[in-house]
């Protein structure tokens, strides 16, 4: 099957979509694929695409050469943050938090509730924002070379795009702290044994091993994938009684679908389904 790519409106950001699959990558290797005015946005426009695009049931998001994500470009925040701001404490900054809201809003909590499953392929490090991307997906598999690090302390900032909530909810609040307080790295061993990454493989096995994994996403039920994920998310944040009531009416939903009735025909055939999200 020949990858389909498509037009992101930059090549600070690119998106091949193969076997249900679209792989996302951050293509800025010399600056280790940090954010940007460009990358960012531009990454925004295509998660919401990606919801409704029939022909992808799978997204990772990667980065091109040896990095990830390195999160804001540290040499150009002076611009960003204008010399204005940072000589005067009188100027109101509620536009400023405005605007930062609705871009987190629309990055990583589109990411987090995105109702395609997502996964980071992390060939070198996440840091900053970059990490907090990462922890937004579902899953995360690692380079043995890969790690982690918040970095907003050696900056003098304290943290954004959701990277305190999804951190404290894989590793508990003491470790969170811990890590964010310290900005220290943690490689890909240690980030498997806390929870942060869900695999760990060597350098060379990363693209092949992220692709298995994508495309037995992809060949799963797509309806049953996104009940499981609302499920799921909405467990971090609510009681038992209520998940019961959600995973009651997503079940039933799932009992009119052709993919139900596809599947259990292909176990009594002992046969694979094939799935067509309907």
């Amino acid at each position: 099957m020949a990858t389909r790519h498509l037009d992101t409106g930059t090549g600070q950001l690119l998106c091949g979509i193969e076997h249900g699959v679209a792989t996302i990558t951050f293509n800025r290797p010399q600056k280790r694929n940090a954010l940007s005015d460009v990358l960012t946005p531009a990454l925004r426009t295509l998660l919401l695409a990606l919801e409704t695009d029939a022909s992808v049931r799978c997204l990772v998001l990667t980065g091109a050469g040896n990095s990830f994500c390195a999160g804001g470009d540290v040499g150009s925040m002076d611009e960003t943050w204008g010399e204005s701001k940072k000589s005067s404490g009188d100027i109101p900054i509620e536009a400023d938090v405005l605007a930062l809201q609705e871009k987190q809003r629309t990055l990583s909590l589109r990411l987090f509730e995105h109702p395609k499953p997502t996964i980071a392929s992390l060939p070198g490090p996440a840091a900053g924002a970059g990490f907090c991307i990462a922890l937004a997906c579902d899953l995360r598999i690692a380079a043995e070379s890969a790690f982690v690090t918040a970095a907003y302390g050696r900056l003098g900032l304290s943290g954004d795009y959701g990277g305190s909530w999804f951190l404290t909810h894989l590793v508990g609040p003491a470790r969170a702290k811990e890590i964010y307080y310290t900005s220290r790295r943690l490689d890909a061993a240690e980030c498997l044994k806390f929870g942060i990454v869900n695999e760990v493989v060597p350098d060379a096995d990363l693209q092949t091993r992220t692709l298995q994994m994508a495309r037995s996403l992809a060949d799963a039920a797509p309806i049953a994938l996104r009940y499981m994920k609302k499920n799921l998310n909405f467990a971090l944040q609510s009681d038992l009684a209520s998940c019961l009531d959600l995973e009651a009416d997503h079940l039933m939903r799932c009992t009119k679908t052709e993919d139900h009735l596809t599947a259990i025909e292909a176990f009594i055939e002992k046969k694979t389904p094939t799935f067509r999200g309907q």
